[in-house]
């Protein structure tokens, strides 16, 4: 019997049991029906970036591809996971057997595969960020390095120098050149630091993060054989967030796709906001110029945000360089116009948003339908007692839970012993920020001090070490000049904030960030009426930044989201409130003297306007108060050219409580 092959045009939506043509707009079809060669798909925020590569892995799959020929390259294992097992319920189960996972993760395998030609056993041990760190605090103290007292970088530090390093692909000197100028007169000792880092690693056999790249670069670029093996079998390559990618990254999908050259990487160049990470988004820029007949394709249609919050959006990308044009729009409706919300001093700011979100849940939206975002952790310190105040229940991303962190305990640790000196606790961590004085020392001053009169001013006549006791002088001098204020919370806290200075200088490497917070602390202290009320509030109320990590039960309400806008990127909520946008804040101070940091937070300040569905705040105080004393603010300079027609200004008015009393302003905060 003769038989006759009938063939399937591929390139036909129709000749797939998925209906495509339904599921898809025609830029995202044309990615997901893309037939071979090299593709880049440069999708804007809420465009459906996941949902295309998602439909491409079930293409790919129902054409014949095979699973197992497939890679997708994900930022992390869930986000691969939860697009495998969509493309399987798009499709089959045959979609969980495709290659899914992080560049880590797929590097790992090919290294313990092939292991045998970097000199490493395939039982290689991985050492996570921790590890590495306490491999390097190790090494350091056996290298012993003294410098006339200067103070030689921290092992977290020194991570963040040997990894950025690698990432960036920057020798270390001039990544300390251009971001630890403090530490370049330790530069011989660093480098050498890092050489023996190196060495252990070899002599251990361990990697960390960053050895699981560069030693797969550098076995697919010295080991022709080895490199066609792995490329061969990677049929079809898809990388998600290629914004993000590192050099090293960039240089990794190049080696894989060698053989076939079916590599699709998808992602938003002006959502690029990690070049701190190493993060380079100009792999984005180059991908058409590295790949010879590259397809770009661009996704516009917006699927999350109206057209006034998307009109902001554009505006604001007018001012980028470097960038694909894209052209956000949306069928969702055009919705109310992006406010600009002038407030006279950051506590009105704080005012503003609890009272609206208090009127919007009065309207029946839920709290997690909200979000307020803002640049730095501390940004919403003023904000987050407001909160507490109104019993607004929320949970913080991004930054550290603040009266947790060491130098905040540091601060109020003197408050809690200025209050109750028999609290040993809060003696031990006084007493330890002294240089020389560790837990047995400490124990016997605060012995000392308890058998005082005055444990404030203990008598250190028993004290025979010089050293110990001028440092003892200057401390009961501090307690002694808070006496005199007791009346002020703030000037309290003011005079702390300032005896840990020095300390504070001594024990981290950014301390001028920690400084930062420390003086919006005392910005808000005065808000309390004694420093016992400041302490019991915290304690009872503390001021959190941290994920809740149970899940709220049927009876509480669900929380309202303060997030730094790092921490929010990939999210979106019904209404984003973006909280002082000041310059110095947004776009950073750091940021003002390079082009290249401005831009990335111009692109920084468009990853938080496109996180907002419906309604979208941007808010800053008129008067900013500061640790060095109140001064007259400036709007963002990234909302210069932004006219009323499409960022409407806000005044807020106080309530008037006579008969000629505002009706709009009654009882809240109005337009």
């Amino acid at each position: 019997m003769k038989k006759f092959v009938l063939s399937r045009d591929e390139n036909s939506p129709e000749s797939f049991t998925i209906p495509y043509k339904e599921k898809l707009n025609s830029a995202q079809l044309e990615a997901v029906m893309h037939q071979s060669g090299p593709v880049l798909v440069a999708a804007g925020a809420g465009t459906g970036k996941t949902r295309t590569l998602t439909y491409r892995v079930a293409r790919l799959i129902e054409s014949g591809t095979d699973p197992a020929n497939i890679l997708l390259l994900t930022f992390t294992r869930r986000a691969a996971f939860e697009m495998l097992q969509r493309a399987g319920e798009i499709l089959d189960q045959r979609c969980r057997l495709v290659k899914g996972g992080t560049f880590h993760h797929y590097c790992s395998s090919v290294l313990r595969k092939h292991s045998n030609e970097i000199g490493y056993p395939d039982n290689f041990t991985i050492l996570d960020a921790a590890d590495s760190m306490q491999v390097i605090q190790f090494l350091r103290s056996q290298l012993n390095f003294k410098k006339g007292g200067k103070r030689f970088p921290q092992k977290s530090t020194l991570y963040s120098i040997f990894s950025g390093s690698v990432n960036r692909q920057i020798e270390i000197p001039k990544l300390l050149e251009n971001e630890y100028p403090q530490f370049m007169e330790w530069t011989d000792q660093i480098v050498q630091l890092n050489d023996h880092y190196h060495q252990y690693k070899t002599d251990h056999f361990v990697m960390d993060f960053d050895d699981l790249l560069v030693n797969t670069r550098n076995l697919l670029q010295n080991n022709d054989n080895v490199r066609q093996q792995v490329s061969s079998k990677l049929v079809q390559i898809l990388v998600d967030e290629y914004q993000d990618t590192n050099r090293l990254q960039d240089e990794l999908v190049q080696l894989f796709s060698s053989v076939h050259g079916n590599v699709m990487v998808v992602g938003d160049d002006v959502q690029s906001i990690y070049s701190f990470r190493g993060a380079d988004h100009k792999n984005m820029l180059r991908f058409p110029k590295t790949y010879q007949n590259c397809k770009v394709i661009k996704l516009e249609e917006n699927y999350r945000s109206t057209s006034r919050i998307l009109d902001l959006a554009n505006k604001l990308l007018a001012e980028a360089t470097d960038k694909f044009e894209k052209d956000l729009y949306s069928d969702l409706g055009k919705g109310s116009l992006p406010g600009l919300v002038k407030a006279a001093t950051v506590n009105d700011q704080s005012r503003f948003v609890t009272q609206m979100i208090l009127q919007m849940r009065e309207e029946g939206k839920e709290l997690n339908d909200i979000a307020v975002l803002f640049r730095n952790g501390r940004d919403s310190f003023d904000l987050e007692v407001e909160l507490n105040n109104k019993k607004i229940p929320f949970r913080k991303f991004g930054g550290q839970k603040f009266t947790e962190a060491a130098h905040v305990k540091d601060v109020l640790s003197h408050l809690r012993v200025f209050v109750n000196p028999k609290d040993l606790i809060s003696w031990n961590r006084v007493f330890m920020l002294l240089e020389g004085i560790g837990p047995k020392t400490a124990s016997e001053l605060f012995k000392i001090a308890q058998n005082s009169t005055n444990p404030l001013q203990p008598d250190l006549e028993s004290i025979t070490n010089e050293r110990y006791r001028e440092q003892l002088k200057a401390l009961a001098t501090l307690f002694r000049t808070m006496k005199n204020v007791e009346g002020s919370v703030s000037e309290m806290l003011e005079l702390v904030v300032e005896y840990y200075r020095s300390f504070c200088k001594k024990r981290f490497d950014d301390y001028p960030k920690r400084m930062r917070d420390l003086e919006t602390f005392v910005d808000i202290s005065g808000r309390y009426g004694t420093v016992q009320s400041l302490l019991e509030e915290i304690a009872l109320d503390p001021i959190e930044s941290t994920v809740i990590d149970s899940e709220a039960s049927e009876n509480d309400e669900a929380p309202l989201t303060l997030s730094t806008i790092h921490s929010a990127k990939g999210l979106e909520w019904d209404t984003a409130f973006i909280i002082q946008c000041l310059d110095g804040i947004i776009p950073s101070g750091y940021s003002l003297d390079s082009d290249d940091q401005i831009q990335e937070e111009l692109r920084l300040f468009y990853v938080a306007i496109t996180r907002a569905k419906n309604q979208l705040f941007i808010s800053y105080p008129a008067l900013y108060q500061s640790y060095y004393g109140d001064y007259f603010s400036k709007p963002s300079r990234f909302l210069d050219n932004i006219p009323e027609s499409i960022l409407e200004p806000w005044m807020l008015v106080e309530e008037s409580h006579n008969d000629n009393q505002l009706e709009e302003g009654k009882n809240k905060l109005t337009e």
